[in-house]
């Protein structure tokens, strides 16, 4: 018997019949074309084997094309961010600025003193460029950075702790981006959990009742990414501080967000840096691209002769930054010191005021209109920013937002469909059937990049209904 999807195969186009097709000269790499030929020949023979009659040359190097720019497009890309979301971990986190990112393109191009003293014309060391400036921003003895604040604690807890106890509050065993637990994170560095207290209430007692011949740390972690309200009761920095010079042990404490100078929002305090270190502790760990907003690193602080045990640990080596890192950080932390912070991206939206953000919403709209489907309704509508990041909990930032709801509840998810499949993507948030953009997370330089992807995706979205 005639197997009529063996002569469906058989009538699928040759390689070198879909290129004599294509384009000439193609604005995409052969490799990524020979890639997606492959992708789509595939694919056909899978569907010939159903009984689907192979399309005709044209189609199939339509398709080639499509699927060849999807090969080129690189995977980490830059996004429109309009989430409202200042501190976005799955998009990066804290955005650096343009002066910042020349600095870094310097450094990156060319040679550079990563590991050479230029003064002694001999080999330096890498910590050499933020210790100094570091140690100088939060008013500790010294400091180093390594490549994110799970490796800081990684490193400090193995290099001083290791096959013996650290006693750590149980309302502080968290758990942090990507499902790391502090007890995961504690085994790793080989030393040993000791808990204490209550999840909701720990008490100084519980520390003394605990510490024994094995006792290398007393820990306190910052509840950065969650909020315990009601019948609590903590340890404080300072009272934990005055345990350890008690009992002559070393107080370490992760503060994760690691916000400089005073911070307040939304009726919630942070703890800052400085602060926690006037309080005493031995040493302190936090984030980069957090509260600092800087790139992603790992900073620890404190007592010099901790942090020199640290910087020769063998660890140290694995999770070292490289210079493009180094060199971001350098130039965040001279930006404090030169009181230049409120020119970084992160500081400049948080000091955006719901009227400031309410003006730009208003603008944009005016813009947006005109270009606007009768189909959808565009409006705009108080509401509430957030920090991210797992810093500060629960704080809201009023802000105004713009909204685009269509007649039908679906066509939303496809609006945001489409969005993210615009160049640059546009990232969104959805509620009952309707696309919000705040726009306190949209950079004034992007605003007509951002009306011009959301009208394409607009006008697609009218083609397909």
């Amino acid at each position: 018997m005639k197997d009529n999807n063996f002569d469906k195969r058989r009538r699928l186009p040759a390689v070198q019949t879909i290129w004599r097709g294509l384009p000439n000269p193609l604005p995409i790499a052969d490799f990524w074309v020979n890639r997606a030929i492959e992708q789509v020949l595939t694919r056909m023979r899978e569907q010939a084997k159903m009984g689907v009659e192979p399309p005709a040359i044209d189609e199939v190097c339509a398709q080639v094309l499509e699927e060849a720019q999807r090969w080129a497009q690189p995977h980490l890309r830059p996004v429109l961010n309009a989430t409202g979301v200042m501190i976005h971990t799955n998009l990066g986190r804290s955005p650096l600025p343009e002066e910042i990112m020349d600095a870094v393109k310097d450094v990156a191009i060319g040679y550079s003193t990563l590991e050479y003293d230029l003064e002694a014309g001999q080999r330096g060391s890498r910590h050499d460029h933020v210790s100094r400036v570091l140690a100088e921003l939060v008013e500790a003895e010294a400091a180093m950075v390594v490549n994110n604040n799970a490796a800081a604690v990684l490193i400090a807890l193995s290099a001083m702790a290791h096959e013996r106890e650290v006693i750590v509050s149980r309302g502080e065993l968290v758990e942090i981006g990507g499902s790391f637990r502090i007890p995961e994170v504690m085994a790793l560095s080989g030393a040993l959990l000791r808990e204490v207290g209550a999840t909701n209430k720990t008490h100084v007692r519980d520390y003394v009742s605990a510490i024994n011949d094995n006792t290398a740390l007393l820990l306190k972690v910052h509840q950065s990414n969650f909020r315990v309200i009601g019948f609590t009761q903590e340890v404080t920095t300072k009272e934990l501080v005055e345990v350890g010079h008690r009992y002559g042990l070393p107080v370490m404490e992760d503060l994760g967000s690691g916000v400089i100078n005073s911070l307040r929002v939304d009726d919630v305090s942070e703890p800052s840096v400085r602060e926690v270190v006037k309080a005493g502790v031995d040493i302190v760990t936090f984030s980069g691209d957090k509260l600092l907003g800087g790139p992603q690193a790992g900073i620890i602080a404190g007592k010099k002769d901790i942090i020199e045990q640290l910087k020769k640990y063998p660890l140290a080596r694995a999770i070292r930054v490289d210079k493009m890192t180094l060199t971001a950080l350098e130039h965040t932390i001279r930006w404090y010191l030169e009181e230049r912070v409120q020119e970084l991206p992160l500081w400049q939206m948080m000091n955006q005021t719901a009227k400031d953000v309410g003006r730009r919403a208003a603008a944009f709209v005016d813009a947006l209109t005109p270009r606007v489907p009768s189909s959808i309704m565009i409006d705009m509508q108080s509401d509430y920013s957030q920090i991210g990041g797992g810093s500060m909990p629960g704080t809201r930032i009023p802000t105004t937002v713009v909204r685009l709801t269509p007649s039908q509840e679906k066509d939303a998810r496809i609006l945001d469909q489409l969005l993210r499949a615009g160049n640059p993507p546009v990232i969104v948030r959805i509620s009952r059937g309707t696309v919000i953009f705040d726009l306190r997370t949209i950079f004034p330089s992007q605003e007509s990049l951002l009306l011009d992807t959301i009208v394409m995706a607009l006008n697609q979205l009218e083609r397909r209904d």
